[in-house]
Formats: C-alpha cells, sequence, structure tokens
C-alpha cells in the first residue's frame, strides 16, 4: 500500500536555491526532529551525494523510539536541474511502522523572479495490511506536519544563503 502527502509553499528566493537546498546542504539543518522523530546527526559515504544512483547513509540522534546511529540509506533517483528531485529512504535501521521505503519529490517551478513555488510530496510504502490503519493515520497527522517543518527549516536555509556540501 502506497500513501501519499503532499504540502506546498512559496518561496521568495532564486530558483537555484530553492531547489538545491533541500538536498545539497546540510541535512542535520533540514531533518531537525519532530516529537518522536529523531534529529538527522549527520551522513557517512555521501561522496557523490546530489547525482542520480548515488546513495548516502543517515545517522540520526538518540530519542525515545530510537537508539541512535545509523538509521537509513537515502538515494538520489532523479534530478532535473532546477526543477525536481526524486530520492528513496529504505533500508531503515529501526522497525518503522511496517513501512518499506520513503519515496520524496521536489519540484520547484519560478512563478516570478524570486518567487518559486515548492511541491514537496512523500510516498510512503508499507507491506503490512494489519497496519494499514495506524500508517494512513502516521501519513496523514504526523507526517504532514513534519513536512511542514522540514518546508520551514529550508526556508531559512534559502534566505540565509545556507552553504551548498555537494555539488
Amino acid at each position: 500500500m502506497k500513501f501519499k502527502v503532499s504540502v506546498d509553499t512559496i518561496y521568495k528566493c532564486s530558483l537555484e536555491r530553492a531547489f538545491k537546498t533541500p538536498m545539497l546542504c546540510d541535512v542535520s539543518k533540514v531533518h531537525t526532529g519532530y516529537r518522536i522523530m529523531p534529529k538527522v546527526t549527520h551522513c557517512t559515504e555521501d561522496e557523490n551525494w546530489g547525482k542520480p544512483g548515488f546513495s548516502k547513509k543517515v545517522f540520526a540522534a538518540k530519542s525515545f523510539t530510537q537508539p541512535g546511529g545509523w538509521a537509513s540509506n537515502d538515494k538520489v533517483i532523479t534530478r532535473i536541474e532546477n526543477e525536481y528531485w526524486k530520492i528513496e529512504v529504505s533500508n531503515f535501521q529501526l522497525w518503522m511502522l511496517g513501512f518499506t521505503k520513503f519515496e520524496g519529490e521536489w519540484k520547484t517551478t519560478e512563478l516570478n523572479p524570486n518567487e518559486i513555488k515548492v511541491d514537496y510530496t512523500y510516498t510512503l510504502h508499507a507491506n503490512t495490511i494489519a497496519l494499514y490503519p495506524f500508517n494512513w493515520l502516521f501519513a496523514k497527522l504526523f507526517w504532514k506536519k513534519y513536512m511542514h517543518q522540514v518546508l520551514e527549516n529550508i526556508r531559512k536555509m534559502a534566505y540565509n544563503n545556507e552553504p551548498y556540501l555537494y555539488d
């Protein structure tokens, strides 16, 4: 079963900033944690991050629900410059309510100079029928709120010209 969650917003910055900031800046400033979701601390094996087909290991802080350490792998599936990213989050190191992978999409559309529409979508994949009601609740209530927080973290980073760590 797939559970799709989408949010959107307008950023008042350059198209390049709106496109590159979420993927090429410090991910620990993007995923800062939210309630039971631990914050990301760092990544390894990320030398080619940002290029389609390449991945990185993502590490998270200790939290109520997680012991900390290696949490998952992120992989770039698609990159269309200044338009679209698609990534896959998988290889979860802890049980994730029966979710097997998440697919994230980030689409940028220039409405006017320094006025960029961002469409942010996650598709959460699950395979345990008995957990589908919990998966739906997690996706539609918790994950959607978390995505709004991520949008705001990225907005601050884009407006502050946060340095890119990758190409």
